[in-house]
């Protein structure tokens, strides 16, 4: 009996192995075809459309990490899609998690060290290929941002041409190319700015320290009862505890020292000066894992998703290092993000769900 049951098994496993040799191209190209019609039809993006989301589309830093691309969230309010910060490699995630780059309606950056910003110049292009638009993008942030979309807007110029000319006008309208500018004063500790209120979404800009570099700022958005800070970097700040007060989700970068300190120890063994001092010189201007879950328990919020990592950590027992000690200050959940991770908070409910998409 035992005998005629391998054989059986043998035969499904021959015959599927011939279906796979038959049809497996035609099986593989039609799934494919099937992905670009989710994409392109809005199914992907159905998943989305209740409450308020949040996806990491970057939940790294300027570290190199080959399991993270560079800081970058998006959230979904309804239909709307905004995002904040575009680090390198972010863009494509987009794609990956259902999320089609033609929707992008905002950008917001928090500052403009490079890791934050680098990913500008393909969401422009993309947005501007892929969803048919007949303005630029706008991209909101503290005053500076000119300099920095003027910059983008200047170097794309040509590539501008060249897809107007391959395409034609009525494809890619010249009028959509690039972004625009919107700039805002930063506020007085204390103080909030409403940079969007459209839809139901009312976006407010904080100021944060991230010193040297300045000017910085985090975010809040709320939508029909929900709500989200993203911290931008920034030291351990006050005024974050305080935008982020009963928050349901705050989305805050951290740095485990601990983990930083061995780069240090690997760049001084080998006389690597100049890594050991940039090593050095990061302790004083994030947040650590445990000072940002004294934020959150201080401010009462629902969930905390940790971003901008600081090392990479491409080994899962790196990220229980990189949280030792939260679960002592902080009595909520917490999710260490890895692009994908996906927050959904149903409208008219006080759920933090977390998920995964691409």
């Amino acid at each position: 009996m035992r005998k005629k049951l391998l054989i059986g098994v043998a035969a499904v496993a021959a015959l599927l192995l011939a279906v796979a040799v038959l049809f497996g191209d035609k099986l593989l190209l039609r799934v494919m075809q099937g992905q670009v019609e989710s994409m392109l039809s809005g199914a992907s993006f159905e998943p989305y459309t209740e409450g308020l989301n949040v996806v990491l589309c970057g939940s790294g830093s300027p570290m190199p990490d080959p399991a993270r691309a560079g800081p970058c969230v998006a959230v979904i309010a309804g239909q709307r899609v905004v995002i904040v910060d575009v680090g390198s490699g972010s863009v494509r995630n987009l794609a990956k998690a259902g999320i089609p780059v033609g929707r992008v309606e905002d950008v917001f950056l928090t500052h403009f060290h490079s890791d934050h910003i680098d990913g500008l110049g393909e969401l422009m292009m993309q947005r501007w290929a892929a969803g048919g638009h007949s303005a630029p993008l706008p991209i909101h942030g503290p005053e500076g941002v000119e300099s920095v979309v003027s910059g983008f807007n200047t170097a794309y110029t040509h590539d501008f041409g060249y897809r107007v000319a391959h395409h034609g006008a009525t494809t890619v309208r010249p009028s959509g190319a690039g972004g625009t500018a919107m700039p805002f004063a930063v506020p007085a500790p204390g103080e909030g700015r409403v940079v969007l209120d459209t839809d139901g979404l009312r976006v407010t800009a904080f100021v944060v320290d991230h010193a040297p570099v300045t000017p910085a700022v985090g975010y809040r958005f709320d939508y029909r009862g929900r709500s989200v800070v993203i911290s931008g970097d920034t030291v351990k700040s006050d005024n974050v505890a305080q935008f982020a007060k009963g928050v349901d989700l705050l989305v805050h970068e951290a740095l485990a020292i601990q983990l930083v300190d061995v780069i240090t120890a690997g760049a001084h063994q080998v006389a690597a000066a100049g890594m050991e001092k940039i090593t050095v010189d990061i302790h004083d201007y994030h947040t650590t894992p445990v000072q940002a879950a004294e934020i959150a328990q201080a401010a009462g919020v629902r969930h905390l998703l940790y971003y901008h990592l600081v090392p990479a950590l491409p080994v899962r027992r790196l990220e229980k290092l990189f949280v030792e000690g939260v679960d002592a200050v902080y009595k909520g959940p917490y999710t260490v993000g890895r692009d994908g991770t996906w927050i959904q908070l149903p409208e008219g409910s006080s759920e933090v769900l977390v998920r995964r998409r691409g």
